[in-house]
């Protein structure tokens, strides 16, 4: 059985796609895809996503504001009391993307910062984007105490100068479908190196679908395609990475309730 752990169920264009939500998660349930963690990226849309998603089980939401969707200030007030609700497994997504949005850099570290805080308040895991900004994100995660409250380096295109620091954080890694992408050596040579009790995969659906559905629209189901291409860089059986990469899930996202 596999885990979507990060995906965005409410940016999926169904109509493109032909198909509703239902049929998107019977798809996936139909790969043995057990459990999607559905990921916020604007506090705005909270409530609309929750909403979406509420009546499917196999399916948890988290809170935050990603940093190339936030304004000049987070509302920290919304984000802690979003974060608290029983519901709301993570606190994110969240990060540094310097990549697309280099002039903003003050402005997303200060909402990295009250992002920690509020997981460290609420005592829930963080859900990281990081671009571009490797020894920010890592200075920042220090500095205010981001282990306290654990977490994973989402759709983890880094070094793994940088993932051995998060890991050394406590943090996991999670991997997404880049790594099937021709030009991702240097990532698969990072996956080679991840222990597998720290390891996590994902889609990021809509966006990056991985090999052989490269172009197509991204949709949990296809996380069995990034679990193939881990299991055959890392050297283990197919099963073997999909127990472990759901036992990590579970055990750093402790709110969700594991699948009968």
């Amino acid at each position: 059985m596999f885990v979507d752990s990060h995906c965005h169920l409410d940016r999926l264009e169904l109509e493109k796609l032909g198909l509703s939500l239902e049929q998107v998660i019977s798809a996936a349930q139909a790969k043995q895809v057990q459990h999607m963690l559905c990921v916020c990226v604007s506090l705005a849309e909270f409530e609309q996503m929750s909403s979406l998603v509420a009546e499917y089980p196999m399916v948890s939401v988290s809170c935050g504001e990603h940093p190339l969707h936030q304004h000049d200030q987070v509302d920290t007030a919304l984000l802690l009391q979003n974060c608290s609700l029983e519901h709301v497994v993570a606190v994110g997504e969240t990060g540094l993307d310097y990549f697309y949005s280099p002039d903003s850099k003050l402005s997303q570290q200060a909402a990295f910062v009250s992002h920690i805080q509020v997981a460290n308040q609420v005592n829930k895991p963080l859900i990281i984007h990081t671009r571009d900004a490797r020894e920010d994100t890592l200075a920042l995660m220090r500095s205010h105490q981001a282990d306290n409250a654990g977490g994973v380096l989402h759709c983890f295109t880094e070094n793994w100068d940088m993932a051995k620091a998060a890991l050394d954080l406590g943090f996991y890694i999670s991997i997404s479908g880049i790594m099937t992408f021709r030009n991702a050596d240097e990532l698969r040579d990072v996956v080679k190196k991840l222990p597998l009790d720290r390891l996590l995969i994902e889609t990021d659906s809509p966006y990056l679908a991985p090999v052989p559905f490269r172009g197509k629209t991204n949709q949990p189901a296809y996380v069995t395609a990034v679990a193939e291409a881990i299991a055959q860089v890392k050297g283990v059986s197919l099963q073997h990475l999909a127990q472990a990469t759901t036992e990590n899930f579970y055990n750093l996202f402790k709110l969700v309730k594991k699948a009968a």
